[in-house]
């Protein structure tokens, strides 16, 4: 297990901005986040997310408050950046539907969200399937 350091909320909120620019390009050029180069931006932010331990949510409460960019911290991370929280609770609220640039924000948001778990599932799966070939019965 590797030790937090002093640099992982300065790099985390580092990420959420690379993140939250990819993003807006993507949307700028009205291209989906899923296609290049897009998505290989996107999944180079998680491998440093992965490298500096900060897809796993704090394991311990009374510990230092600390940044996650699980894909729920990620959400909630963006969600704030972007006013979709509040913009949620004023159309439910309000019984109204949300406004166009917020319903496009949120698809956005869901987009990074579905590709950040896969990606974090691919990841904590890869050992149990590339591990080394077990030898045939009789071979040495």
């Amino acid at each position: 297990m590797r030790t937090p350091t002093s640099f992982e909320p300065s790099l985390a909120k580092s990420l959420i901005e690379q993140i939250d620019r990819v993003v807006r390009e993507a949307e700028e050029a009205g291209r989906p986040l899923e296609i290049e180069p897009y998505r290989g931006q996107l999944f180079e932010l998680f491998v440093m997310a992965d490298a500096a331990d900060l897809l796993k949510e704090a394991a311990n409460e009374n510990a230092p408050p600390k940044i996650d960019l699980t894909a729920d911290g990620l959400c909630r991370a963006l969600a704030e950046r972007w006013n979709l929280s509040d913009a949620a609770r004023a159309s439910f609220s309000n019984q109204t539907r949300l406004p166009p640039e917020h319903l496009a924000r949120m698809r956005l948001l869901w987009s990074v969200m579905r590709m950040w778990m896969e990606w974090t599932y691919a990841w904590q799966r890869w050992r149990e399937f590339h591990q080394e070939p077990k030898s045939a019965p009789g071979e040495a």
